[in-house]
């Protein structure tokens, strides 16, 4: 914990507180070609088979297909390593011959995951390897941290796999300091597709089913915000089997292109996709690495150009996955916020769609109303990130009648890796405004690491203020129990009751990502990011535009963490708001309804959007943002008792 003591001085005077093996060279163009005939092929496959040998490698053009994705697999494995280089594979290594390209690649594999070896190829392996002194037996993998250093070249370099091309980031953040990103296992590309799936005769068994066809609208599923039955318990008792569940989750968007022309092919291909996702986490969930690991792959040939809703989805689940099975799931990847590549990634998913400008628009309006005839406020913001959301409340306070109050504002935030003291910027920021509209301001900043950290006398409460604490997109963070029956979040709302506030602001995602087995929880998020990819596709933004990737990224990070991560490291544990309700209700807390004014003021958002899709209803004093049928944030108001 470390709180900032250094006041900032407004004009007004008021005190502010690469690619190391070349696989996708070789899986794109050597060895993906087709014959016209037999004889051709057959001849071919001789004059390959003479290239090869010529060149030392003791290896078939029958086998390459196969060899092409072991490459594939361990270019993924490599590339997610945080070392530079292969320097690590320099020693302690049982070196095998390379020219035998099976055994040097499945021996590559060994070393970072066991697990996902061949058997037979390891054993051939083993027994052709040369003795060395230093030879030991694969120990398990390593734990390498997804939140390696990565300059904003990889954004580029990902905008590049969209469209072709290099395309600049945007000139706001190219003048400031490189962020960081953490290097994905699965490459993003772009990729066209239909708008409808069709399942007719001749899908894979279990999944036939004639005539039925689900448009973009119903991929998210299920009923409305207040009539679902079932709420959101087990996803498996709701969809039923892995091939149940791939009819309901049908893609509106196919992942894979068309077979010879034919759209039945690619309507065939978006079902198999969803079902290979679910069968997939089938087999993690029963600890089937080698078969998971094996339908990883699948996928990964099936969304080799993701595009649409469902491809992009397919394409990250997949990535979750695969850093699920590898072990890519260390603290520092699942729990840091406080890097810049956070920052950009949370700047971008603003910028793109409603979810965020819903989450400040609705709890500014409860706290406006909440502090309406006082003349000091303090509102203690839980995750300050950019600041976006409070030039508007510090605008809306100025035109108050009968004068703006005085308005004080503790930002929590967490450290930054390289050292930045970014609360105090972004304070600096807010009193210049402050001042412009001659509000006085008061800004202080308390970096924590963990919300749970803050104690309230770090909070520096003055007498007679009013205070208002906001929360956006944060509790579900504090929801984790080692099972001793407490979790953070008690303590946390036990620290809030204390400040004794006026409003308590809380925006969560409308999901169930908590306390559900493995399957369940893999389930209901395919459900619940289906469905939010599915909107961002009306957000009217080119398909292949550097902010609509980068906002897609943001995403990711937390389908990545609700999947590949457990115990401490899972962060992104979402309740719905019925769940809500009942454990505020538990720590003194009473609803405080959220009044037209933040209905409005939610509707008239949705119209700066294209997408006719996005709905705002009301349900028992709290307001849900969705899409179509599907709530997908909840922002509620609340008082102590």
């Amino acid at each position: 914990m470390d709180p900032s003591d250094r006041p900032l001085r407004g004009a007004t005077g008021s005190g502010i507180g690469s690619n190391p093996i070349g696989a996708d060279c070789y899986s794109h163009s050597m060895f993906q070609g087709s014959s016209s005939s037999s004889s051709t092929g057959g001849k071919l496959e001789s004059e390959i088979d003479g290239l090869l040998a010529n060149a030392g490698y003791d290896v078939k053009a029958s086998d390459l297909a196969l060899l092409a994705e072991r490459l594939e697999q361990l270019e993924s494995v490599m590339g997610a390593v945080q070392d530079p280089g292969i320097s690590h594979l320099a020693c302690e290594t049982v070196h095998y011959n390379p020219t035998d390209l099976f055994s040097w690649i499945e021996s590559l594999l060994g070393e970072r995951n066991p697990a996902l070896v061949d058997p037979a190829v390891a054993a051939a392996a083993a027994a052709a390897a040369p003795p060395t002194a230093d030879s030991h037996p694969h120990g398990a993998p390593a734990l390498p941290n997804m939140d390696m250093d990565m300059d904003m070249a990889l954004m580029e370099a990902l905008q590049g796999h969209l469209n072709g091309a290099q395309v600049p980031l945007p000139h706001a953040f190219a003048a400031e300091s490189p962020a960081t990103a953490p290097r994905n296992v699965f490459p993003v590309q772009g990729q066209t597709s239909s708008r409808e799936i069709h399942l007719h005769q001749g899908l894979p068994a279990g999944l036939q089913k004639p005539q039925v066809v689900f448009t973009g609208a119903q991929l998210g599923g299920g009923g409305g915000s207040n009539n679902r039955k079932g709420g959101e318990g087990s996803s498996l008792g709701q969809w039923g089997t892995p091939q149940q569940a791939a009819v309901r989750y049908a893609p509106a968007q196919p992942a894979t292109t068309m077979v010879n022309g034919d759209d039945g092919g690619a309507q065939e291909s978006g079902i198999r996709l969803v079902h290979l996702l679910m069968a997939c986490a089938e087999a993690v969930h029963r600890g089937d690495l080698k078969t998971a690991n094996d339908m990883v792959r699948e996928i990964r040939v099936m969304v080799k150009i993701p595009s649409g809703a469902m491809g992009k989805v397919a394409s990250h689940f997949a990535e979750a996955l695969a850093c699920r099975i590898y072990g890519f799931n260390s603290p520092e990847a699942c729990l840091g916020q406080g890097d810049a590549q956070s920052e950009m990634l949370y700047h971008h998913f603003y910028e793109t769609c409603p979810y965020l400008k819903f989450a400040h628009f609705t709890a500014n309006q409860a706290i406006l109303e909440a502090v309406e005839g006082h003349d000091r406020i303090h509102v203690i913001d839980f995750n300050l990130m950019h600041g976006l959301q409070w030039p508007a409340l510090i605008q809306a306070l100025a035109l108050r009648a009968g004068g703006p109050p005085f308005l004080r504002l503790t930002g929590i935030g967490p450290r930054q890796h390289d050292g930045r003291d970014v609360l105090q910027e972004i304070g600096m920021k807010l009193a210049q405004l402050a001042d412009s509209v001659n509000v006085e301001f008061d800004f202080r900043g308390v970096m924590a690491d963990k919300l749970d950290d803050v104690k309230p006398w770090m909070l520096q409460l003055r007498a007679g203020e009013i205070i208002a604490v906001n929360s956006i997109f944060q509790m579900h963070r504090l929801l984790y129990s080692d099972g001793s029956g407490s979790s953070p979040i008690d303590a946390v709302l036990k620290s809030v009751r204390s400040l004794k506030p006026k409003i308590v602001t809380i925006v969560e995602q409308e999901a169930n990502h908590n306390a559900l087995p493995f399957i369940d929880r893999f389930t209901q998020a395919l459900h619940y990011y289906s469905t939010m990819f599915d909107s961002l596709e009306a957000c009217n933004l080119p398909p292949h535009s550097t902010e609509k990737l980068l906002a897609e990224l943001y995403i990711q990070k937390e389908i990545c963490n609700i999947v590949a991560c457990e115990g401490p490291c899972r962060v992104e544990r979402h309740e719905p708001l019925v769940q809500w309700r009942k454990r505020l209700a538990g720590a003194g807390f009473r609803p405080a309804h959220l009044g037209s004014n933040a209905f409005k003021q939610a509707s008239m958002l949705l119209t700066l959007f294209s997408g006719e899709g996005f709905t705002v209803e009301e349900n028992n004093g709290s307001l849900t943002l969705g899409w179509h049928s599907r709530p997908l944030i909840a922002a509620s108001a609340w008082q102590g008792f």
